[in-house]
């Protein structure tokens, strides 16, 4: 009975070293950056938005975002950091949801103030839901949350232990990773006219034109959303900016009927946004030349890294802007050119 009684207890001390030990590497190294920043001498090496976002908006110093969808993720940091004289880490969200953002960059605001922030506007954010999608979609809301008490889904996961933290070693030590290229993808994937093209499944007939007024709610919901930034935080300059999606992405918007909304939408949501002195609109989704050379893309709206520095550089040189004096008639010649599209461009490469 005590021989049992000793491996019981043996046991059960060795069971809690162990854990400990685990617990403690964790929170040491903390691969998910969920308690502090890298440690000296380690490398952030970010590679999982959904987990480590969250992580750096709290823990890291900055004093500029980027924020947006995937198409920001293949920004170097640096570039930012030069060319305006800042501290820049990126805040993205797969699809760029209007209501997705806020909460991260709600989160940044808590303990950083922000010179700058450079922001995407996808156009489907101004006809999402203004409901954050964070719990519907799954994310890892216990790194979210404030709530230690189930941070033992992550002090305890092997994969973390496993996987997670000697990748974070390795990445430090190892080679030559760049901390600004967090959440990269480019260096990976391929790109070219072959591939986008096989990967846009177009719409064999075209559907009736919506009436350009038709997500009037929900763009009324989301631009609430883009005005109460800008007006909480007026000592931040926010740099929003329109992307240049392939020509791909035009002509599905005219073949299922949404191209009339898409430029309503952004005339209200640009013109909503210029009111204020603390906002600079960029518009490069017409550069014929860029959209319409599909070897710069994966689909329909994943560009190369080249693309990316293009559109940092033209920031940075403040080129591009609308004003209220213009604004109209960049949009209306981005329909101009969307029909050209459709009408020409889009024949190099189907036999409609």
């Amino acid at each position: 009975m005590i021989s049992d009684q000793k491996f019981v207890k043996s046991f059960f001390i060795r069971t809690l070293i162990l854990l400990a030990a685990v617990i403690g590497a964790v929170v040491l190294f903390d691969p998910f950056y969920q308690y502090h920043k890298p440690l000296p001498g380690l490398k952030a090496v970010l590679t999982d938005k959904e987990y480590q976002c969250v992580g750096t908006l709290r823990n890291f110093d900055y004093n500029a975002l980027i924020v947006g969808s995937s198409v920001c993720e293949n920004y170097n940091n640096g570039w930012f950091d030069q060319g305006f004289d800042c501290q820049t880490i990126k805040a993205i969200r797969s699809y760029g949801a209007t209501a997705d953002l806020k909460v991260l960059l709600d989160i940044a605001y808590e303990n950083h103030e922000l010179d700058y922030v450079f922001y995407n506007i996808d156009p489907s954010s101004l006809s999402a839901s203004d409901e954050p999608t964070y719990v519907s979609t799954g994310c890892p809301m216990y790194l979210y949350d404030k709530n230690h008490f189930n941070d033992y889904q992550y002090v305890l996961n092997k994969d973390v232990l496993m996987e997670k933290l000697p990748y974070m070693l390795a990445f430090s030590f190892i080679g030559d990773y760049d901390e600004g290229d967090s959440y990269n993808w480019a260096q990976w994937k391929y790109f070219g006219a072959d591939l986008a093209t096989g990967m846009y499944a177009r719409k064999p007939s075209v559907a009736k034109m919506q009436a350009e007024n038709v997500n009037e709610e929900a763009l009324e919901k989301n631009i609430a959303l883009l005005t109460s930034m800008v007006e909480t935080h007026p000592e931040t300059t926010f740099k929003f900016f329109f992307s240049p999606y392939s020509m791909l992405w035009w002509d599905n918007a005219y073949r299922t009927g949404e191209l009339e909304s898409v430029i309503y939408n952004e005339k209200q949501a640009v013109k909503a946004l210029l009111a204020y002195d603390n906002v600079e609109i960029y518009f490069y989704q017409d550069a014929k030349e860029i959209i319409t050379n599909l070897d710069l893309y994966m689909d329909m709206i994943h560009f190369s890294k080249d693309i990316n520095y293009w559109v940092y550089d033209k920031l940075a040189k403040g080129e591009d802007r609308l004003t209220p004096d213009n604004y109209e008639k960049r949009l209306e010649g981005m329909r101009a050119l969307s029909d050209e599209i459709v009408k020409t461009e889009i024949l190099k490469y189907y036999n409609n």
